[in-house]
């Protein structure tokens, strides 16, 4: 089976997932700039402890609290559950959410799909939620995701979606202790 050349929208799509990639790369460690993506990385750190509560609940265990902390940390609270599955499932379901999401932004219906996905992944956080910057960050996130439905019949969300699928595309990689700030 022969793949034929992209289409027009395909190649703007492969084009804004460099830029984006590009951009999230440059803005992460640029000073003062790096601002701009702390709700992004906020909301990347809540889908992480949610990927622990769901692997818990699916282990028959049972989620006590799920926190986000600004200084870009997070943290599960769970009594019972199979600790070998749920501990990496963290990073899986980031990580399989995050390449969804890139997946998705290639079509508007698939990015509406999506977008109600993350709204609901977002609202069974709240539900867990222990903490006042994860309540306000689920609802501001659920509204601003809502609220792209309207203008142009939705057509921002493909973005958005896009956009949070590469912020969750990045790879991995810490600050060692004592070299920086949170967001360094």
């Amino acid at each position: 089976m022969a793949i034929g050349p992209l289409s027009h929208d395909d190649t703007i799509n492969l084009i804004l997932i460099g830029s984006y990639m590009a951009g999230i790369l440059i803005l992460w460690r640029m000073p003062y700039l790096h601002w701009i993506l702390y709700p992004f990385k906020l909301v990347t750190i809540a889908f992480h402890e949610f990927g622990h509560a769901f692997a818990c609940i699916c282990t028959c265990g049972k989620v006590v609290s799920i926190e986000v902390d600004p200084e870009l940390g997070g943290a599960t609270e769970m009594k019972g559950g199979v600790g070998w599955i749920t501990l990496p499932a963290g990073y899986l379901g980031s990580s399989l959410i995050g390449a969804a999401m890139i997946f998705c932004g290639f079509d508007l219906l698939a990015s509406k799909v999506m977008s109600i996905i993350i709204m609901v992944m977002l609202l069974v956080t709240l539900y867990w939620a222990k903490n006042w910057l994860l309540r306000i960050l689920t609802l501001c996130f659920v509204a601003f995701i809502a609220f792209l439905w309207w203008p142009s019949d939705g057509v921002g969300l493909k973005y958005v979606v896009l956009f949070m699928g590469c912020g969750h595309a990045r790879p991995r990689t810490g600050t060692p202790a004592g070299a920086g700030g949170a967001l360094d």
